[in-house]
């Protein structure tokens, strides 16, 4: 199959951030019960999502998406002050006033400019109680707001609601700072604007799964509208068909609905301190076999970035899908086969998804963005059992290299870099790659995806006794092995788990596939069917899990409805259902000693991680024996080749095609021509140009090449091998620190190539 990039890859995007919609009536999310209403909003639904009026919108118009707003606030002017009358005795009241001012301005000055300029570097302009004019009503532009629980917030389209964060969370909202960097979401967690500190500080975050990347289970109605769909690219090809309904077009709606503002403040008020944001490769560009929605996405991306900045929430921003399917599952785009690194276009789909990697580094390294993302997963679940543990870590540590090239190396440059386990557990990746600068380790336990078939009761109790054998089998079977990768390997973290401990839920084995618990599974599909039995299990099992696992992310914060039951029918893995019905702690502190409580034991981590693994002293030196082993690039052999295939003839790209760079939100109202919104690239000196295909030469199908032939002769035929490299800029010691790259590399130039003596068709995994 042949098939082209884009000609459009420099088109600038239709940004549309945080836009105000032209609403008829008011959209209102649903909400956690704890979160009380105001007298502005009305109750939604519950979980409501699809064909529901409270939850469609229209669209950012057109002719504003270019204009995208990131914080709109509308201009009101501040109440008059009421007036004090010293009619009587006005030289008494006026030496009272002037003492009372001396002894204020004594007190407040040293605390405002000591204590509080220096720990938010911003103006606060407001109570804590409250925002604007203490009613929700925006205040003049170019004013601080700043709010703590009960305060009232209205956003972007004029909705109003009450923000309850009883853990002393505050957020900040400057048009003339949009970066400002000062909220926290509560009073253990240090402002973003403050440093993490790993082995301290605890993460207690939630995934906004089915947002950006579309799962059957977490977005049902989309799917169970077009009978057939069964992954996105199923659903895009069917949508985008479908005219008479908008097409793909669709797609922003949902974008535009799913998760609001108010579902961010939820997420602070209920103790939680960080997100993990799933996004598509797609978000960047599609190439025209694709049928998905390209480049629509960001601006709402950008949005869900800007939300979590304002109520101080930091970010795991995770490429969750990659070119070809890096899994073969349902959520890396298309489910079938592994493509990534894996077939006849396993090495040119690894070009692709080191480009898109390396797009987004440059993006959130930007000082206006890595504070608010510290952390980036750079392939989500690679099934490593099919790609291979060598090929993978070879992958890794060009990526590694890639990275911090950019970036630079040590505390402060940069994201951390996030890596999953492969599914093989966090045991088999002790001693990785010792002493690369600040890569983590994520691993995502679940009981439902075990091949387990114990269907033991959780619904035993109240108490301790509550969960039966789940709450301790939690504890015994991820607390040991995360404790020990935490020495072994370096920061570990859950960056997925849930409350599924069975695999029952509407499509959550995939549309069409079965799942079971005993006899049947509907029990589990409603959880207005639950008693007070069910919901304490549940929640000891929760505490346990959220205890064992330490530094965790459940999937995932919200489920959609059903459009046939007009419920959410995978309750288990709402974390929002849950704060309603409550099987989740409001709380998520409380669940620490739990796995002591059940006299449950193991290793114990003593805080202290080594050096390097933070970005201290020997970050970037990687010790010689990896260098040796997974230093050249591309790895051999690939695996999924037919017999005796020659792995020098395998199709890859060339390096000629300009970057798509991802562009920063348009702000409104403009703020003072000091701001600076960035560019969307950190490192002015990467110039490297991005992957495409050879002139003149056919490829396989990229999705589905598996089982290809090989290619018998070079495309196109040059007389010679040409190497396979990959773009490593050199960073200028005046902007960040560097150290030499590990993969083997020629230093000539300001877009130093790392070159592979292994033979190829083209000339670049940039």
């Amino acid at each position: 199959m042949s098939s082209s990039r884009p000609d459009s890859l420099a088109d600038p995007f239709v940004a549309a951030l945080n836009t105000p919609l032209d609403l008829s009536q008011s959209l209102e999310p649903p909400r956690a019960s704890y979160l009380s209403p105001s007298s502005d909003t009305a109750v939604s639904p519950r979980d409501s999502y699809a064909d529901t009026p409270d939850n469609v919108s229209p669209l950012v118009p057109e002719n504003e998406k270019r204009d995208a707003i990131a914080y709109t606030q509308e201009s009101r002017e501040e109440p008059a002050l009421r007036k004090r009358s010293i009619l009587r005795r006005p030289l008494f009241w006026l030496i009272a006033l002037a003492a009372v001012t001396i002894v204020v301005l004594a007190i407040i000055l040293p605390v405002y400019f000591v204590v509080i300029k220096h720990h938010n570097n911003s103006t606060v302009g407001t109570s804590a109680g409250g925002s604007g004019d203490g009613n929700g009503n925006p205040p003049p532009p170019g004013t601080t707001t700043t709010g703590g629980n009960g305060s009232v917030i209205t956003t972007a389209d004029g909705t109003k609601f009450t923000y309850l964060n009883p853990f002393g969370g505050i957020w900040v909202d400057n048009p003339n700072d949009p970066f400002n960097n000062g909220a926290y979401p509560n009073s253990w967690t240090p402002p973003l604007n403050s440093s993490w500190t790993w082995g301290v500080d605890k993460v207690y975050g939630v995934n906004l799964g089915g947002l950006f990347v579309l799962e059957p289970f977490i977005t049902p109605a989309l799917y169970q509208k077009y009978p057939g769909s069964v992954d996105e690219w199923t659903l895009s090809t069917l949508m985008a068909a479908d005219t008479a309904s908008g097409g793909l077009q669709q797609l922003e709606t949902h974008y535009n609905t799913f998760i609001t503002e108010q579902d961010i403040a939820e997420i602070a008020g209920a103790g939680l301190n960080w997100i993990r944001l799933p996004i598509p490769f797609w978000a960047v560009e599609k190439w025209d076999f694709e049928p998905f929605l390209e480049k629509v996405c960001w601006p709402y991306i950008l949005r869900v970035l800007q939300w979590a900045r304002k109520y101080g929430i930091r970010v795991n921003l995770d490429l969750h899908t990659i070119p070809g399917s890096q899994n073969g599952y349902n959520h890396s785009g298309k489910s079938g086969s592994i493509n990534f690194l894996n077939g006849v276009m396993g090495l040119a789909n690894a070009q692709r998804a080191l480009d898109y990697i390396r797009i987004i580094t440059e993006f959130i390294s930007q000082p206006e963005w890595v504070d608010v993302v510290p952390l980036f997963s750079i392939v989500n679940e690679a099934l490593v059992s099919t790609i291979g543990t060598d090929q993978i870590i070879t992958f890794y540590l060009l990526a590694h290299d890639m990275i911090r090239n950019i970036t630079g190396y040590g505390e402060g440059h940069g994201p951390y870099i996030v890596i999953h386990d492969g599914f093989l557990g966090t045991a088999a990746w002790a001693d990785f790659l010792q002493g690369s600068d600040r890569i983590i380790l994520d691993t995502h336990p679940y009981f439902a995806f075990d091949s387990q078939s114990d269907w033991a009761p959780i619904a035993t109790g109240t108490g301790l006794s509550a969960g039966g054998i789940w709450p301790q089998q939690a504890c015994s079977a991820w607390g040991p092995g995360i404790n020990t990768s935490q020495t072994a390997f370096g920061v570990t973290i859950a960056g997925e788990f849930s409350d599924g401990y069975n695999d029952c839920g509407l499509y959550l084995t995939g549309v069409g596939n079965t799942d079971s618990y005993g006899t049947t599974c509907s029990l589990f599909l409603d959880a207005s069917q639950w008693n007070s039995s069910m919901i304490a299990g549940l929640n000891e099992f929760t505490l346990a899990s959220m205890d064992a696992l330490q530094n965790w992310f459940f999937w995932t914060w919200k489920v959609g409805n059903s459009s046939t039951t007009n419920s959410v029918q995978s309750p288990l893995w709402s974390y929002q259902l849950g704060l309603q019905y409550g099987w989740i702690p409001t709380d998520p502190r409380t669940a620490v000693g739990t796995c002591a409580a059940l006299g449950v034991t193991g290793p114990q981590f003593d805080g202290v991680y080594l050096p390097y693994q933070t970005g201290g002293p020997g970050a970037g030196t990687i010790v010689a024996a990896s260098v040796t082993s997974y230093g050249q690039y591309p790895p051999t052999p690939i695996n999924g080749l037919t017999a005796g295939a020659i792995q020098s003839l395998l199709p890859t790209y060339t390096s000629t095609s300009a970057v798509p760079t991802l562009p920063p939100p348009t702000l409104s109202p403009s703020p003072s021509p000091s701001v600076n919104v960035g560019n969307g690239w950190f490192n002015s000196g990467d110039t490297g140009l991005a992957p495409t295909q050879v002139q003149g030469c056919t490829y396989p199908n990229a999705w589905d090449a598996v089982s290809s032939p090989m290619p018998t002769a070079l495309c196109p035929s040059t007389g010679g091998a040409t190497p396979v490299t990959a773009t490593t800029p050199v960073i200028a010691p005046t902007s960040v620190t560097t150290k030499s790259t590990s993969v083997t590399t020629t230093s000539t130039s300001i877009t130093t190539s790392t070159s592979v003596t292994t033979t190829s068709t083209t000339t670049s995994l940039a």
